[in-house]
């Protein structure tokens, strides 16, 4: 009789993780599924290719250069960050379809550059082009 009793308690003992493992499948699944409908905010960016040339007659397009200690050159002279949209929006008042390029050095802090695409968006630029300008 003890005998009985005690191979009643071992069997009485084990848990069954069938519906556990079925639970995290089932979240595992519908994590995988919600992950692929998010999609990242992102800015998209059109870069140049290298073996373009540059067309002559281009000579009016926007350039500005943003160097790596975060200085901003534009037409050959330097701007503050407030200072971009308006000369930008006077280059515009001569070509209204003039293109912009920003060209930015390895070292320049982000949030300089993206104030300079914000300007550029704000005066009603209507292409950005993006280069690297080396160092």
């Amino acid at each position: 009789m003890r005998k009985i009793a005690k191979q009643q308690e071992d069997e009485g003992a084990e848990i069954d993780l069938t519906p556990m493992l079925d639970v995290v499948f089932i979240m595992l699944i519908f994590f995988i599924v919600v992950a692929s409908f998010i999609k990242e905010a992102g800015i998209e960016v059109n870069r140049p290719d290298d073996n373009q040339q540059s067309d002559p007659n281009d000579s009016v397009s926007i350039v500005i250069e943003v160097a790596a200690d975060n200085q901003i050159w534009m037409e050959n002279r330097r701007v503050d960050v407030r200072a971009v949209r308006a000369n930008i929006q006077r280059v515009l008042a001569e070509d209204p379809e003039a293109p912009l390029t920003i060209k930015v050095e390895k070292g320049a802090k982000t949030g300089v550059v993206v104030d300079i695409a914000d300007a550029a968006r704000e005066a009603g630029v209507g292409a950005v082009n993006w280069a690297s300008a080396g160092g």
